[in-house]
């Protein structure tokens, strides 16, 4: 968010109002005076920013750690006729393999194997099964009783635990797991970060991640390998947001919104990452060993980054946070505030309000805006994680594709910190959303020869989407009151993390009926979302809503009676004398 206008800031402590009436300086005042994004700033979010990037694999992790490769039943004697006969792979699959199966239906020659006996000496090396049948179709199928045949050099969870053919939804339960305990875990990790501090909950996050991050590279059995899984999930997320938490509340009003972009961007940077990491690194264990070592060095950022001033003071530790703020100054080469002592709070009504879950539907337009936000969010982990996991399992190469898909995001970050200036977030939001829905459509007609073309709009679709989630955390924050306002976030950000449970079954089932399903119910998702988006009013030019009847009353335009009341403050700044100085003090200050 831009900082306002000097002249529509209140005045500093010393600077007295009519009446004789001390301002008490607030966070953002000091900030103004010892730096808004100095050296410290800067290096507090360069460390930061490292709990993002360790994020990515966790997260998306599952299209390394759970790739599917070309499989077929493991047959005894079919090796040892192979070497006798001289085959070539091609030939032995011709001749030991049954075929396709009928269109839409799994492929034979992955789940059913011939009820051949390999090891009779009568067969031959020319069409050996021509003595047993007619045709080979005609010979009886059965299940793989002896395991499966990878085509792999490397190592996943599906060829170690046989996650396939029957076993294969135990893949998308996986993945199901890490975003429910993101879920669940979100709400505990928010309560630790405001009971007992950003830093202890970063601290206690990253370190126990960390170790279940080992833990899930040695699990002995898929039972465990699931429950240290899930345990991850529960403690990353709030890693993340412990991290994002703490640089939005060390910088000034005019860098906020900005690092809160380029914080994510960092997240981008852990994609493109892994993406070389797992190219180097080909075996999953060793992979999630690589990932998980290096975030034993996270919890170092507990002695490198200070406590939140902000909680410290809605702690009433008030002296702590005047000392941190002066570290801040001498860090950035600044002279602290006079003043600095009176540090405090900014006072506001309307946080003694108690929020309330039915609020969030008791008015018709904070209803309706509800349910939309609740979609758009349920949307966007849809198809950001919906588009990752199709590319890994259609694309040709599965390290160059995600490398190519992951880099499309940097661009993204620039089109936002452009876009929401000029146009506010309504309309960039709506056309996102339109752009993943249209290129999820077009790919459903483009023939899988042209890999590039699906390749060049996989990532266009990835750009989109991409666009969409980060803006939405931004719409969500300006349309609710105040007090309502980080219940509002909570509750319809966690549609996110339900939307990560059924994406994995959405996307893996769906294709087992036909490659393209998932891309029409995609498609339908992002079109729905970026009509629905236009339901919503603009915040560009308006104040935070204050009440629900700010939040009810909200236009796609500043009220021009606004105005107004800036052109009071602004004159009070310069006229002592002005009569009306008090009442524009009053109410020009909300956002």
């Amino acid at each position: 968010m831009r900082p306002w206008p000097w002249a529509l800031r209140p005045k500093r402590s010393g600077q007295s109002y009519e009446g004789g009436a001390s301002a008490m300086l607030t966070v953002d005042d000091a900030l103004e005076q010892v730096g808004e994004f100095g050296w410290f700033q800067k290096q507090a979010f360069l460390t930061l920013c490292l709990l993002s990037a360790a994020f990515a694999p966790i997260y998306v992790g599952i299209v390394f750690l759970a790739f599917t490769p070309d499989h077929r039943c493991r047959s005894p004697g079919v090796p040892e006729l192979s070497r006798r006969c001289g085959w070539s792979l091609a030939e032995e699959l011709n001749y030991t393999v049954p075929g396709p199966g009928p269109e839409g239906q799994a492929f034979p020659h992955q789940c059913r194997r011939y009820e051949v006996d390999w090891n009779q000496s009568a067969l031959g090396c020319v069409d050996p099964l021509a003595g047993l049948a007619a045709k080979s179709s005609l010979l009886p199928l059965g299940p793989c009783r002896h395991g499966w045949v990878y085509d792999t050099p490397g190592s996943s969870i599906v060829t170690e635990f046989n996650l396939v053919c029957d076993d294969s939804w135990k893949v998308d339960l996986f993945q199901s797991c890490v975003n429910v305990g993101f879920f669940l875990g979100s709400l505990g990790a928010g309560y630790i970060a405001d009971r007992f501090g950003r830093k202890v909950c970063l601290l206690a996050t990253t370190l126990i991640s960390a170790i279940l991050g080992v833990l899930t590279a040695v699990a002995p059995d898929y039972t465990s390998l699931l429950l240290f899984r899930l345990g991850q999930g529960l403690v990353s997320k709030g890693s993340w947001t412990a991290g994002y938490t703490l640089i939005t509340e060390f910088v000034g009003l005019g860098y906020r919104r900005t690092v809160a972009i380029l914080y994510q961007v960092a997240f981008t940077v852990g994609l493109v990452l892994l993406s070389g990491l797992a190219y180097a690194v080909p075996h999953w264990r060793w992979l999630q060993l690589a990932v998980s070592l290096p975030t034993f060095l996270l919890p170092l950022c507990y002695w490198f980054v200070p406590e939140s001033p902000r909680w410290l003071l809605s702690q009433k530790r008030n002296t702590q946070a005047v000392k941190i703020m002066d570290h801040i100054a001498q860090k950035n080469g600044k002279l602290p505030p006079a003043d600095l002592k009176m540090l405090s709070l900014k006072e506001d009504v309307t946080e003694k309000l108690s929020p309330s879950f039915v609020d969030l539907f008791r008015t018709p337009h904070l209803r309706k805006h509800t349910f939309i936000l609740m979609y758009l969010w349920l949307t966007s982990s849809v198809l950001y994680q919906g588009l990752i996991m199709h590319m890994g399992v259609t694309g040709g190469n599965l390290y160059l594709d995600f490398f190519y898909s992951a880099l499309v995001e940097f661009p993204a970050a620039f089109i936002i910190l452009v876009t929401i200036e000029r146009f506010g977030c309504l309309y960039p939001l709506a056309g996102s959303n339109l752009v993943v829905g249209a290129a999820c459509f077009l790919m459903i007609f483009i023939s899988h020869d042209l890999h590039w073309l699906n390749i060049v709009v996989a990532c266009v679709g990835r750009m989109g989407i991409t666009l969409a989630f980060q803006m939405v955390c931004l719409v969500n924050a300006e349309l609710y009151p105040t007090f309502l306002r980080n219940l509002g976030v909570m509750v319809c950000s966690s549609l996110c993390d339900l939307g990560g449970v059924i994406t994995p079954f959405l996307v893996f089932r769906l294709m087992e009926v036909w490659q393209g399903l998932p891309l029409i119910l995609f498609a339908a998702l992002g079109l729905v979302a970026g009509g629905m988006t236009l339901l919503l009013p603009e915040t560009k030019g308006v104040a935070l809503p204050e009440t629900i009847k700010d939040a009810e009353n909200l236009r796609r335009k500043a009220k021009p009676k606004e105005n107004k009341i800036y052109l009071q403050v602004q004159t009070s700044e310069f006229n002592s004398q002005a009569p009306e100085r008090d009442a524009p003090l009053g109410t020009g200050w909300q956002r």
